[in-house]
C-alpha cells in the first residue's frame, strides 16, 4: 500500500537525519504519536500533512513523492 510506502521513507529520511520523531512531529505541526502512526502504515496522511512532514525535513513534497516511488533515484541523482 502506498501509505506503507510513504511511512517507510519517512522513517528513512528521519532517522537518515538523525532526527528524533518528536522535533519532526513538532516542526511539522503534528502529534508525535500521528507521525510515529504514519510512520507505520497505519495513517494516510493528507497533502497537507504530507507537505508539512515533508517540509519539517527539507523537502520538498515532489522529491519525498520521487524517493518514496524510486528509492534507487537517489543513486541516480548522485
Amino acid at each position: 500500500l502506498w501509505r506503507e510506502l510513504v511511512g517507510a521513507q519517512l522513517h528513512r529520511e528521519r532517522t537518515a537525519r538523525g532526527e528524533r520523531l518528536v522535533d519532526v512531529a513538532e516542526r511539522a505541526g503534528v502529534s508525535m504519536q500521528y507521525l510515529s502512526e504514519i510512520e507505520r502504515g497505519l495513517k494516510d496522511p493528507s497533502s497537507e500533512m504530507l507537505h508539512a512532514i515533508a517540509g519539517a525535513l527539507d523537502l520538498s513534497v515532489r522529491e519525498f513523492a520521487v524517493r518514496t516511488a524510486r528509492p534507487d533515484a537517489l543513486a541516480l541523482a548522485a
